[in-house]
C-alpha cells in the first residue's frame, strides 16, 4: 500500500468547512479514477493538544505506482486549493506501509 500524509502544522487556521465540502472533493474527484483506495483525515490535537499537527490527511492508493502517477498528474491543483482553507504550510511525507 503507498500513503501520501499531508500533515497540517498547529498555529494557523483552517477552515473546515471549505476543507470538508470543496477540498476533499476536488481530492476524490481527481484520484479516484487514478486508484484512491481511502481517503482519511483526523485531527491530532482532539487527544493531544500539544500535537505539532492540526490536521492529518491520508491518501492511500493499492501500490505507489497508482500512487506517484495520481498525484503527478494532480498534485498541482489540488495543492493550489491549499490556500482557499488555511494559511499554513503542511509537510508531506509519500511512501509504502509494511
Amino acid at each position: 500500500m503507498f500513503i501520501a500524509m499531508v500533515l497540517y502544522p498547529s498555529g494557523g487556521e483552517i477552515d473546515m468547512g471549505y476543507y470538508r465540502t470543496k477540498h476533499l472533493p476536488l481530492v476524490r474527484n481527481l484520484l479516484d479514477p487514478m486508484g484512491l483506495k481511502e481517503l482519511v483525515h483526523w485531527s491530532p490535537q482532539a487527544m493531544d493538544p500539544a500535537s505539532p499537527y492540526q490536521l492529518v490527511a491520508e491518501l492511500r492508493f493499492q501500490t505507489a505506482e497508482a500512487g506517484l502517477a495520481a498525484l503527478e498528474a494532480h498534485g498541482p491543483e489540488t495543492q493550489a486549493d491549499i490556500p482557499n482553507f488555511t494559511t499554513v504550510v503542511p509537510t508531506i511525507l509519500i511512501g509504502t506501509a509494511a
